[in-house]
């Protein structure tokens, strides 16, 4: 059974505790949102529990400032037999002048897990949808 890529869109604000000493998003609480995004998504392609296997090429491209709106869209880009990866794009917004900038890129390798913590398999990904995926992914 193939199912459509999931997408997840989340939305977060930068506050004083997710700063650093100038002010801007800590790359450890970066990474922790991209990760909770990338989990939504494979946890909805795999319907069973994922773990994280992996981040890979995770780009800081502009810093964030607080006061910052965050948006992350993590897509699910490739399908292994229990693996899957999702590829995760954050872009910070000004909430006054709405200006939008992607900040943050980056792939993370999710393993989808049985009852006894063993990998297990995972359905494909939709054909219709794969070039969708790539074109996400490159």
């Amino acid at each position: 059974m193939s199912v459509a890529v999931p997408e997840a869109r989340l939305l977060e604000i930068v506050f004083p505790d997710h700063t650093n000493h100038l002010g801007t998003l800590f790359g450890g609480q970066a990474l922790a949102w991209m990760d909770k995004a990338a989990f939504i998504v494979a946890s909805r392609h795999a319907r069973r529990t994922v773990v994280t296997a992996r981040s890979e090429q995770v780009d800081f491209r502009v810093p964030v400032r607080q006061g910052q709106l965050v948006e992350l869209i993590a897509r699910l880009v490739e399908v292994g037999r229990s693996s899957m990866k999702v590829q995760v794009e954050m872009t910070a917004e000004d909430p006054l002048t709405g200006d939008r900038q992607v900040c943050t890129t980056g792939q993370f390798v999710m393993i989808a897990i049985d009852s006894h913590g063993k990998p297990t398999t995972v359905p494909p990904l939709d054909a219709a949808a794969a070039p969708q995926a790539a074109a996400v992914a490159g």
